[in-house]
């Protein structure tokens, strides 16, 4: 081919002429093109110059990481058929739905000349000429023991389980395996949080990195996303993680540590046998999010645990319509209980239920103190090991390691909504009243 168009060029281009440029090329021109990463690839997002064994790809949200990760697989397997990847996501789901399947997966990005075979029931993709995928989970540190690779792609390594090490576990058994091939090589793409797996290979010497921000990719998202993005987190400290794409380390004095938070984790805690639901309304419908934390109580009386089951905040909400998103996840859930802050129109979230001839019993209460007063002892349970999450609350994590000793707050946002709202329902489940002085019933 002659006169070909860079991705710049292409898309600066007015639709007649990116009609005319396409159409004056023929057919299979037209298919390689299109197909051909290496001239719609952002600079950022091909593989570094150098012998390096890890490429740490730590971006923000949309920036294109897990296109770059397909695309640097599918450049190895259709050139090399000796080429033996692992593919290791958060869990078998993930790594299916996202790396396989999702829109930015190897099956989607495959041209139509050569795309693999997948084998759901083996867990593995095959290239015409020989080259092998197999997936992997990071939940299941043991299952890389033994196999042996030349390559991996590891997707967002920042979201891989840890409560008992297995996502330190995953990279040492895969480093171990890599032994096939001149020159192994492992790419890791990810939106940072400071986990002690992103952590250490960011200070590793012999660790490649890309970093990046989701407006680098502003050519391929829209434009309404971006506008939403910017309004609700720029400048925030969830903005500079998410979007961003920086690595915020931990804050001197924060009643939550993010290791503190990974080791709570929880596999398989159990069916809870009881559940409640913390609300911390808003203010106003433009203002704060209105916090809403679901936490059950799993285990048996003498070593009862408290488990938090989902984050159902919602912001800039009307009350009716925060108060049916209280009331929705207390149909969901089976909630037996609802705790609601009183002097932030929690009596609205009661009249709705009541409403909605929903039988479900609201505590109303008042906050005699300030919210790192409430949250200490709320904190010492997480320390003690009492309370475990059933997955990944981002949003409500980051708040979470806000809360600072000595009454501040420097997490995203405003105000910690959702560590409010978790407060007031791990009060309820695993404190007693006398054991928790700055909370009280209000009649």
């Amino acid at each position: 081919m002659t006169n070909i168009w860079s991705a710049r060029q292409f898309a600066d281009g007015e639709v007649e002429e990116q009609e005319y440029y396409l159409n004056s090329l023929n057919e299979l021109d037209q298919l390689a093109y299109l197909s051909d990463w290496s001239r719609w690839a952002r600079e950022e997002q091909i593989a570094p110059d150098g012998k390096w064994a890890t490429w740490l790809i730590m971006a923000g949200r949309g920036f294109g990481k897990t296109r770059a990760g397909a695309e640097w697989v599918r450049s190895i397997a259709e050139c090399d058929g000796t080429a033996r990847f692992a593919l290791i996501g958060a869990s078998f789901a993930e790594t299916r739905a996202v790396m396989i399947e999702g829109e930015s997966g190897l099956l989607s990005i495959a041209p139509s000349r050569d795309i693999p075979v997948w084998e759901p029931s083996l867990k593995r993709l095959r290239w015409n000429n020989g080259a092998e995928a197999r997936l992997f989970s990071a939940a299941d540190p043991e299952g890389l023991r033994g196999p042996s690779h030349s390559h991996a792609w590891c997707d967002e390594i920042a979201k891989w389980l840890n409560n008992n090490g297995q996502a330190r576990a995953t990279w040492d058994n895969l480093k171990m395996g890599m032994r096939l091939g001149e020159r192994p090589q492992i790419v890791a793409t990810t939106t940072p949080r400071p986990v002690p797996l992103v952590r250490a290979l960011v200070r590793e010497a012999s660790v490649s990195v890309t970093r990046g921000r989701t407006l680098d990719n502003v050519l391929n998202l829209p434009e309404a996303f971006l506008t939403a993005m910017l309004s609700d987190y720029g400048g925030t400290r969830l903005g500079r993680q998410e979007l961003d794409g920086e690595l915020i380390e931990e804050l001197e004095g924060a009643l939550w540590t993010r290791e503190m938070i990974e080791s709570c984790r929880s596999v398989n805690p159990g069916v809870p046998v009881r559940v409640v639901i913390g609300v911390d309304p808003p203010a106003s419908a433009t203002g704060d999010a209105c916090g809403i934390i679901v936490a059950g109580l799993v285990g048996s009386e003498r070593d009862a645990k408290a488990l938090v089951l989902a984050d159902c905040s919602i912001a800039h909400a009307s009350p009716e319509t925060w108060a049916r998103a209280v009331s929705d996840a207390a149909r969901n859930w089976t909630a037996d209980r609802v705790i609601a802050e009183a002097n932030q129109g929690g009596a609205m979230v009661k009249s709705v239920l009541h409403a909605a001839n929903i039988a479900l019993p609201v505590r109303l209460v008042h906050a005699s103190r300030g919210k790192v007063a409430r949250a200490e002892p709320v904190a010492a349970l997480y320390e003690a090991g009492r309370v475990h999450h059933a997955e990944c609350f981002a949003r409500l994590e980051d708040e979470l390691c806000g809360l600072l000793v000595g009454g501040t707050y420097e997490g995203p946002g405003r105000s910690p909504d959702r560590a409010d709202a978790l407060v007031y329902a791990l009060t309820e489940l695993m404190l007693k009243p006398s054991q928790s002085p700055h909370v009280r019933t209000v009649s």
